[in-house]
């Protein structure tokens, strides 16, 4: 007995786990496993949870554990309980506005600045744009969405507000099209976030994005043109390259240098 004592010391971890391990509650085992059907999809998106009789049928659990379980799903987004006389719950599938606003959440507790997100970005960009450039498929996944960017973007040129939008959306799709689901959902959620607060700021009448000179929009569409160059040669170096020294010379937007902390509540709703 004393060899496993020692041998759980090594890994860390107590030395009779039957005692010093937090046994989980009967609540929080019923959702683990309801969240495990609803995250391989036997609860499918917008389907409605078994009401609570027969989910006590099929756990025999009691009432309070059993709220609790639906409490803990409710509050990770999974299930939005419905009060009155329908009653019930509603099945969520996890989006990835969901890890966007909790890393927010993560970034305003913390104090980031929104500057931080954009060095982030200005690092993690070019990796997703060679990611692109690597796509065997890129032909008919990643060039025509950002060839069709291109074109409004060109149209939009005469208009700062709408050509900054569309200049937004070319690195979300840079992003969400790289072709790896991890980097899509990290980086997507500080996208996301820079995003949200780009907008917000161009919301404000008085402020001027940072395409205000259409020299600006046009160096920023020239050097946008340049990435889908490399990426339709399926040349990673040479895109990842030109992402950097487009993102290193890009007109610096007006909240870089500011004091602005991360504000989760901007993304939430506009998603």
């Amino acid at each position: 007995m004393r060899h496993l004592d020692i041998e759980h010391e090594k890994a860390g971890l107590p030395s009779d786990p039957r005692r010093q391990l937090r046994q989980p509650r009967v609540g929080e085992m019923v959702a683990s496993v309801l969240r495990e059907s609803i995250l391989n999809g036997t609860l499918p998106d917008g389907s409605a949870l078994p009401k609570q009789e027969q989910l006590l049928e099929e756990f025999p659990v009691s009432l309070p554990s059993m709220r609790e379980a639906l409490s803990i799903l409710q509050t990770e987004g999974l299930i939005t309980v419905q009060r009155g006389n329908v009653g019930g719950a509603v099945v969520h599938a996890p989006t990835p506005a969901q890890p966007s606003y909790m890393a927010a959440l993560v970034l305003q507790s913390r104090s980031v600045r929104i500057d931080d997100v954009a060095l982030a970005l200005k690092r993690l960009d070019p990796v997703c744009v060679a990611a692109c450039a690597e796509r065997k498929d890129r032909r008919k996944t990643v060039v025509p969405t950002l060839r069709r960017n291109i074109e409004l973007s060109d149209a939009a040129l005469d208009t700062p507000e709408e050509y900054s939008r569309l200049a937004r959306i070319f690195h979300e799709a840079v992003v969400a099209n790289c072709g790896n689901e991890s980097m899509i959902l990290m980086i997507g959620a500080l996208e996301s976030i820079w995003s949200a607060h780009t907008r917000q700021f161009a919301s404000q009448p008085w402020q001027q994005g940072p395409y205000g000179d259409r020299s600006a929009r046009d160096r920023s569409l020239s050097e946008h043109r340049a990435i889908l160059e490399q990426i339709v040669k399926g040349d990673s170096r040479g895109a990842e390259q030109v992402a950097r020294d487009h993102l290193s010379r890009s007109e610096p937007h007006a909240l870089i240098g500011t004091d602005m902390v991360v504000r989760a509540s901007l993304l939430r709703g506009w998603q």
